[in-house]
């Protein structure tokens, strides 16, 4: 137990688990380099997370078991997927560094926030990310960043829906945040006519693959959009059967996309996901509250995408048919991925990854090895 060298801290709920989740298989393959293990504070969580992953799972549901669980580890970093407000009981520790990998890469107003601040380092996917920092942050030291890209691209999962001659469409919208000015779903607002609308490309087959606090969500109007979305689809499949209209409430979203030819998606990391998976393919982003110049500004994706709205949403199906045929946005999103990810390919990110917290276990040694000396060290 005392040789875990690196633990992934994770201290919310179980609807947010996911956040974790798609971190576990790089983890794992940190593993093989470094011991990892994982803390969790939630009992449920503990559960869930054990039932993904091979890696040691520690709950530690009280502030005094969390010390004495880290005063039981060996570990030199630790590594935090969010920004949850108990993530301050594990900075209390001044003898690990402390690593902020966030759980995605999204233009969201929570990307860039404040609480990185607390952070030794914080992992980012590219320039987009440090930019974001630089532009939301006053009095932000950007040293603090390190590009890696995103490693669950590196990730090739197993396919969850069946190849089809038919055009698919993806219509993957994220939650609703947890307050307004986060707020990008287009669920409660367009959800309905956005299916609709692709229901009526010739030739198409429709995956409706929401974020997964959506089908969990209590807010009444999101849960009205979403069950609505769901009876869409199960009503055009079974107009047509041999159509494979499906929606997809769970299971990795990287498994779906390679079977689509295009998607429509609000601003999240589900856009960003695509622009580095799905390049040559298109993508309609939904901007929530209507504010064009605005939306350009803080989202750069849109400016290689379609963006529709409230207003716009009727156009839908002459917008998708045509992007299906003629994709005039390729070269733009090719441009847009490199400003997102920089010049990586798959598996780059993991290397670099590994990399990263390979120099910071090593930094961390150093630096208490320096103060046991009475050593100055820099980094």
């Amino acid at each position: 137990m005392n040789d875990a060298h690196v633990l992934a801290y994770y201290a919310d709920d179980p609807t947010r688990s996911y956040q974790l989740i798609q971190w576990l298989e790089a983890l794992e393959v940190l593993h093989a380099h470094h011991h990892v293990a994982i803390v969790v504070r939630d009992a449920e969580v503990a559960v869930i997370v054990g039932g993904h992953t091979s890696l040691p799972v520690h709950l530690a549901q009280t502030f005094p078991e969390l010390t004495e669980l880290y005063a039981s580890l060996d570990a030199k970093v630790v590594l935090y997927c969010n920004n949850s407000p108990l993530n301050f009981q594990s900075l209390v520790d001044g003898r690990k560094l402390h690593v902020h990998i966030n759980h995605g890469e999204s233009d969201k107003q929570s990307m860039a926030s404040n609480n990185s601040k607390a952070y030794d380092r914080v992992f980012v996917a590219g320039q987009a990310a440090v930019q974001r920092y630089l532009d939301g942050l006053l009095d932000f030291d950007a040293s603090r960043l390190v590009r890696i890209g995103r490693p669950q691209l590196d990730l090739r999962p197993d396919r969850l829906i069946a190849p089809t001659t038919r055009r698919t469409v993806l219509y993957a919208p994220t939650w609703e945040g947890d307050a307004e000015y986060n707020d990008y779903t287009s669920v409660d607002t367009i959800g309905p006519d956005i299916v609709r609308r692709i229901l009526a490309v010739p030739d198409v087959r429709v995956v409706y693959k929401p974020h997964p606090k959506v089908t969990t969500s209590l807010t009444p109007a999101i849960r009205s959009g979403h069950l609505e979305i769901l009876d869409l689809v199960d009503a055009a499949a079974a107009r047509e059967p041999d159509a494979g209209h499906t929606s997809v409430v769970t299971g990795n979203i990287l498994a779906v996309m390679p079977d689509c030819d295009a998607m429509v998606t609000d601003v999240s990391s589900v856009g960003l996901d695509w622009l580095y998976l799905c390049t040559d393919k298109p993508i309609v982003i939904t901007d929530r509250h209507r504010d064009a110049d605005r939306f350009r500004d803080e989202v750069p994706v849109s400016r290689c995408a379609d963006v529709i709205d409230e207003s716009t949403v009727a156009g839908l199906t002459d917008l998708l048919s045509t992007r299906l045929w003629h994709d005039e946005l390729h070269l733009d999103r090719l441009g847009m991925r490199h400003y997102y990810f920089g010049g990586v390919q798959v598996g780059d990110s993991t290397t670099r990854f590994l990399e990263a917290v390979t120099e910071l276990v090593r930094l961390r040694d150093r630096l208490i090895a320096a103060k046991l000396h009475g050593d100055a060290i820099t980094a």
